[in-house]
């Protein structure tokens, strides 16, 4: 199977480097017409099935690359909750304790109000799991959010990196292929945007 794992246009939170998670923010102008050059220039490989976070930047996003195909959205796929750092940047969290202690456990520590790392990844394993026993395509997309891709690709990289190694960009992605045991996912190549060099 071959799974391409696609995370969600820009929206104005990411502009400005908010913590979006539980938001439901649409894409901004910048994000979908960046999208838009994307799909003319043929980024996103075709599939036959189509799995979104219900958030609305992702089922937009899905709306854009994949125009004509209906999608199934799951829940589980969703962004982490940040609790009190929710569409705050670093610059209006600069001087929040919290924030601070939250930074020096390299992110090991429960967002305040918010989700576990832990809990947030495992979630976002048990949806991926779930459309791995349910869909028999040979050929699938996920358009979801950054944190989702990189939780998934933490568990399932076969090489194996931890999960600040899979960051992406909006609108960028990784082509993968799942094993036929389906206990790993080997990452073919990367989806880069229209004028983005690696």
């Amino acid at each position: 199977m071959k799974i391409i794992l696609i995370r969600h246009g820009q929206t104005e939170g990411n502009l400005y480097k908010r913590y979006i998670g539980s938001t439901d923010e649409a894409l901004c102008i910048n994000g979908i017409n960046k999208l838009w050059d994307n799909t003319r220039m043929n980024c996103y490989p075709k599939v036959q099935q189509i799995y979104v976070s219900p958030m609305k930047r992702c089922i937009e996003t899905a709306g854009i690359i994949y125009p004509n195909q209906k999608y199934i959205t799951c829940n589980e796929l969703r962004e982490c909750d940040f609790g009190e750092f929710e569409n705050k940047n670093y610059q209006e969290l600069n001087q929040n304790k919290k924030y601070q202690d939250w930074l020096d456990s390299n992110g090991t520590l429960p967002f305040p109000g918010g989700e576990t790392h832990e809990g947030f990844k495992e979630r976002c394993i048990k949806g991926f799991q779930h459309i791995l026993s349910h869909c028999s395509c040979d050929e699938i997309a996920l358009i979801v959010h950054g944190g989702t891709i990189m939780s998934i690709l933490d568990w399932y990289s076969n090489p194996n990196h931890e999960f600040y190694h899979w960051q992406i960009k909006n609108g960028e992605g990784y082509i993968c292929e799942l094993s036929k045991d389906k206990n790993y996912v080997t990452v073919i190549t990367k989806i880069i945007g229209v004028g983005e060099q690696l």
